[in-house]
C-alpha cells in the first residue's frame, strides 16, 4: 500500500524509469495491482485513478458517490472528484496530459500477469497526448518485492509443508502395505487437517495425483470420481500454504514411487531434477557475481535439458511463477519464455517458484517444485533440503 514514508524510494524509482509519473487505474478490481497499492478494501464500483508523479504530491481522482475505498489515501495527497464522464476525462487531462506515463500495460499481451488496463482506457489516456509505457519494472521493485519478515515467514511455511508433504507420501505408501489403500481426495483431505494443525492456511487444493492423473498438471481429486492410490502408482503432491498472519506463500511439489519404481518412471524423474537443478545453478550462479539475469533464461536452462532428454513436447508449461507479497501466482517476474515473453530482471526481493515437469497422458506426469528469493548477492531456495531421488515407500 503506498503510503507517505515511501514516496521518496517510490518516486526515485519512477525517475529511473525516465518517466514523468505512474498512472494507477481500477475498476472494480479488474487491476490488483493497482487495487492493492492503492489499499482498497471491498468493491470500487467506479473508475478510479492515482497519478504518482516523479516530482510532487500524488493526485487521486474518486467518484463523488465513493468515497469509502479511498480511506488509505494519505490525507497529505489530494482528492480530485468527479460524477460525470466529462469532469473525469477533464480531470485525467489536467493531470497527464503529454506526459510520458507508466501503467500497467503489456505490449501484444507479452506478460499477462501484468497486462490489466482495458484498450479503451489506454485510448482515453492517450487521447490526453499523453504516452503510455509499461510499468513493469515499477511492479516488480514495488509491488512484487518480500520484506524481511515475510521473507522469515515464508521459510518457516517451507519447512512445514516438506514435512506434511512427506508424510502423506508415507501414509500413502503405509496404507497399501496395510491392504486398505487410500483414495486421492482423501489423502488430500488429511493434508488440509495438517495444514490447520499448522497454523498454515491455502485458497485452494492440494494436489494429490496417481500416475495417469499427474499427466493433468491441473487436476483436482474429487470424491465423486475416487481413485485409489496403489501399489506401483507413481504419487505425484503439489501443495501450497502460507502462515494465517498473512505470511507469504511456500509452494512444492514431491513425486513418491509406490514400491519400486520402473526404469522409465527414473528417467523421467532425473530428467525433472536435473532441469529443475539446472535452472537453479543458473541463477544461483548469476546472482552471487552480480550478473543480471531473467526468468526466461532459467526457463530456458531447464527446458534444454528436458528436450535434450527426449521429453521437449511433454513440457507444457512455464519453468515457475512469481510469487508476490498478495498472490500466490503472483505480478512479478515469471520464469517463463514458453508461455509468455517476460523480459524482467529477477531484482533483490522477488519470489517465485521453479517447477518443471514432463506430462505423458494415460500414463505419469512429474514434476519437481521449489521456490526462490533473490537476496542481495544470493538466491535463497526453500526449503532447505530438495528432493534428489525418487520417495519409494
Amino acid at each position: 500500500m503506498l503510503t507517505v514514508a515511501m514516496l521518496a524510494s517510490l518516486q526515485q524509482r519512477i525517475a529511473d524509469e525516465n518517466v514523468d509519473g505512474w498512472l494507477l487505474y481500477d475498476f472494480r478490481g479488474t487491476n490488483a495491482i493497482a487495487h492493492g497499492l492503492l489499499g482498497f478494501e471491498g468493491l470500487a464500483s467506479r473508475r478510479v485513478f492515482a497519478f504518482i508523479p516523479r516530482e510532487g504530491t500524488p493526485i487521486g481522482i474518486q467518484h463523488a458517490i465513493e468515497p469509502g475505498p479511498w480511506a488509505k489515501w494519505p490525507r497529505e495527497w489530494p482528492l480530485r472528484v468527479y460524477s460525470g464522464w466529462r469532469a473525469l476525462e477533464s480531470e485525467l487531462h489536467t493531470l497527464i496530459a503529454g506526459k510520458r506515463v507508466a501503467m500497467e500495460y503489456s505490449a501484444g499481451d507479452a506478460i499477462p500477469y501484468l497486462d490489466r488496463i482495458p484498450a479503451g482506457v489506454l485510448e482515453m489516456v492517450r487521447a490526453t497526448g499523453a504516452t503510455v509505457v509499461s510499468s513493469a519494472n515499477l511492479v516488480s521493485a514495488v509491488y512484487a518485492t518480500w520484506t524481511a519478515p515475510q521473507l522469515a515467514s515464508h521459510r518457516r511455511a517451507a519447512e512445514i509443508i516438506r514435512t506434511i508433504a512427506l508424510d502423506a507420501i508415507a501414509t500413502a505408501g503405509r496404507m497399501i502395505a496395510a491392504g486398505t489403500p487410500i483414495a486421492e481426495h482423501l489423502l488430500q483431505r488429511q493434508i488440509l487437517d495438517a495444514f490447520e494443525r499448522a497454523g498454515l492456511e491455502t485458497d485452494h487444493g492440494p494436489d494429490c495425483a496417481a500416475s495417469e492423473n499427474a499427466a493433468n498438471p491441473h487436476y483436482e481429486p474429487s470424491a465423486a470420481a475416487p481413485r485409489l492410490i496403489r501399489g506401483g502408482d507413481l504419487l505425484l503432491i503439489d501443495l501450497w500454504a502460507r502462515e494465517k498472519s498473512g505470511g507469504i506463500y511456500a509452494d512444492q511439489t514431491y513425486m513418491g514411487s509406490m514400491g519400486t519404481p520402473n526404469t522409465r518412471a527414473i528417467t523421467v524423474w532425473e530428467s525433472v531434477r536435473d532441469a529443475r537443478d539446472a535452472a537453479l545453478t543458473l541463477l544461483q550462479t548469476r546472482i552471487a557475481r552480480g550478473v543480471p539475469v531473467r526468468g526466461g533464461e532459467a526457463d530456458d536452462a531447464a527446458r534444454d535439458v528436458i528436450t535434450a532428454r527426449g521429453f521437449g513436447a511433454q513440457f507444457w508449461h512455464r519453468t515457475g511463477h512469481s510469487i508476490d507479497a498478495r498472490e500466490l501466482h503472483g505480478a512479478g517476474p515469471q520464469i517463463d519464455n514458453l508461455e509468455s515473453r517476460d523480459d524482467r530482471l529477477l531484482i533483490p526481493g522477488v519470489g517465485f517458484s521453479i517447477e518443471p515437469g514432463i506430462y505423458i497422458p494415460g500414463e505419469l506426469g512429474v514434476r519437481s517444485e521449489v521456490n526462490c528469493y533473490v537476496g542481495e548477492d544470493a538466491l535463497i531456495v526453500t526449503p532447505g533440503t530438495l528432493q534428489r531421488e525418487l520417495m519409494v515407500v
